[in-house]
């Protein structure tokens, strides 16, 4: 799963719906993040380090599907893309 930072509005309903997955940076744009509770490390980009669109990349848990599902379909830029 991945967000299209040029496609972000930065309304940060994502991260309202599932705040342990999306996460707001001073640029106003959201990202996506991997727990290291549940992956064993943590894939946590900031900044400079986070890579937008695709390269950022993150995996999410079975259980959080549903929840990020309805953060993609909330996001009014339709900027979250989940892939297999």
């Amino acid at each position: 799963m991945w967000i299209d930072q040029d496609l972000c509005t930065g309304d940060g309903l994502c991260e309202e719906i599932v705040a342990d997955v999306f996460f707001g940076l001073d640029d106003g744009l959201f990202y996506v993040k991997e727990s290291a509770e549940k992956f064993g490390e943590e894939k946590l980009f900031d900044g400079e380090a986070n890579p937008a669109g695709a390269d950022g990349t993150a995996r999410i848990l079975d259980d959080q599907l549903e929840a990020v599902i309805e953060a993609a379909e909330e996001c009014p830029g339709e900027c979250i893309f989940i892939e297999p």
